[in-house]
């Protein structure tokens, strides 16, 4: 009895020892960490590692750097503001609310669009900014990070423009570059079409690229077709196509609001007729459609831009052409359009096509350049994607099929 009540108590004490010990170990916490509390995690300065908080050893975004430099002078009036995170963000929190940019002392608010990509946020104003004019752009504490933590505080800089405009800027296609066809609802061609680049679509599964004769390879991640030279991709394709394929119409979407929210250079420009023009590099804007019922040129150097920002459709006349000279090059012109794209029977079109509904390439029609459409994309006996670093020498082309000299081929050979 006696050995037997010496152990329990000995059981009891060491019990309570641990107890102790527990109690003791829980409480050199505090009651409450600022994370915890929902507080603004611990601020880092730019360029310092980022601080670790509680959740999952996530860390404390910071802002590596923005364009302009804080304190800049004679800033061109058609620039974007930018700024470079420590890593990636939550894209739906970075808006025109968390990424401001106001005029003057009276801190006027200047209305523009905000582009993410990259760890990189763009804020492009909707108009040039003013000259000779003070500015300061912010990045406030409800910007997150991709696993939501927001920043420690809020990050802003100043600048003053001066009285230029400085060449434009590509519109970034991200991984939607990849494609020479990329629509989100289906594509279908009357044979035969010759398209050179990859093609895919996005929620919509294969069954919805039709005309095409399409072979499965045997991983099942893409197919081909006698009318496509590249790959053919799907949702439902095998891994990684359904993944690869939702980014793509992801950078697809995020190039249209790009392209759409450049400051205009020229707006309403031949109330929507652009036939017969001699266009110069820059950003155009229209209200309305634009009309293209006779031939366009488009001249500049190989580092010109051109955006196309069109509020309606884009249709353009049977047998016409839009050129390129001077060494412009089809990557560097963007057609964003909101309505639908309608390219005339042996219409010829050079640049890349951002819509938001669907494009129709109407008999031997040809484009230099990529279809990128958030519908469908038709193709009738057409080609597309056939060099996007140099110009259009005409008779590659389908549309010269019909025996025809191929027009202004000397000029485009400059």
């Amino acid at each position: 009895m006696m050995t037997k009540s010496r152990l329990n108590l000995s059981a009891t004490a060491t019990a309570f020892l641990l107890l102790s010990l527990a109690a003791a170990c829980g409480s050199s916490q505090p009651e409450s960490s600022g994370d915890d509390a929902g507080q603004s995690p611990t601020p880092t300065d730019a360029g310092q590692s980022p601080t670790p908080t509680d959740a999952g050893q996530s860390t404390t975004p910071t802002v590596l750097s923005n364009t302009p430099v804080n304190g800049a002078s004679n800033v061109p009036l058609n620039g974007s503001i930018s700024a470079t995170f420590s890593e990636a963000m939550d894209p739906a929190t970075l808006t025109a609310s968390t990424f401001t940019l106001t005029s003057g002392a009276a801190a006027v608010p200047v209305p523009g669009t905000v582009i993410y990509s990259n760890s990189t946020a763009a804020f492009w104003p909707a108009v040039h900014l003013a000259s000779n004019s003070s500015f300061i752009a912010t990045i406030t504490t409800g910007t997150k990070s991709a696993p939501g933590v927001a920043l420690a505080a809020n990050h802003a800089w100043s600048f003053t423009t001066g009285n230029t405009v400085a060449p434009g800027l590509p519109v970034n296609l991200g991984t939607a570059g990849d494609y020479a066809i990329l629509a989100k609802s289906g594509i279908s061609t009357v044979p035969t079409s010759a398209i050179t680049g990859n093609i895919g679509v996005s929620p919509a599964a294969a069954t919805y690229i039709t005309g095409f004769s399409l072979i499965a390879d045997s991983t099942n991640v893409f197919a081909t077709s006698s009318q496509v030279t590249g790959k053919v991709y799907a949702s439902d394709y095998a891994v990684p196509s359904p993944s690869n394929m939702t980014t793509a119409v992801s950078d697809m979407e995020t190039a249209f609001t790009d392209a759409a929210g450049r400051a205009p250079d020229v707006t309403e420009l031949g109330a929507g007729n652009i036939g017969g023009m001699t266009l110069a590099p820059g950003v155009y804007k229209w209200g309305t459609g634009v009309l293209i019922p006779t031939d366009v040129t488009l001249n500049g150097n190989a580092t010109a831009i051109w955006i196309f920002q069109i509020a309606q459709d884009l249709t353009m006349a049977s047998a016409t052409n839009v050129f390129l000279t001077g060494g412009a090059l089809p990557k560097n012109v963007f057609w964003q359009v909101s309505g639908a794209v309608d390219l005339g029977t042996t219409v010829h079109l050079e640049g890349v096509v951002l819509t938001q509904t669907a494009v129709t390439l109407r008999t031997g029609a040809s484009v230099n350049g990529r279809l990128l459409a958030q519908m469908a994309v038709n193709v009738d006996g057409s080609t597309v994607g056939i060099n996007l670093d140099g110009p259009w020498t005409g008779c590659c082309f389908q549309r010269c099929r019909r025996g025809s000299q191929c027009p202004k081929r000397a000029n485009l050979s400059q």
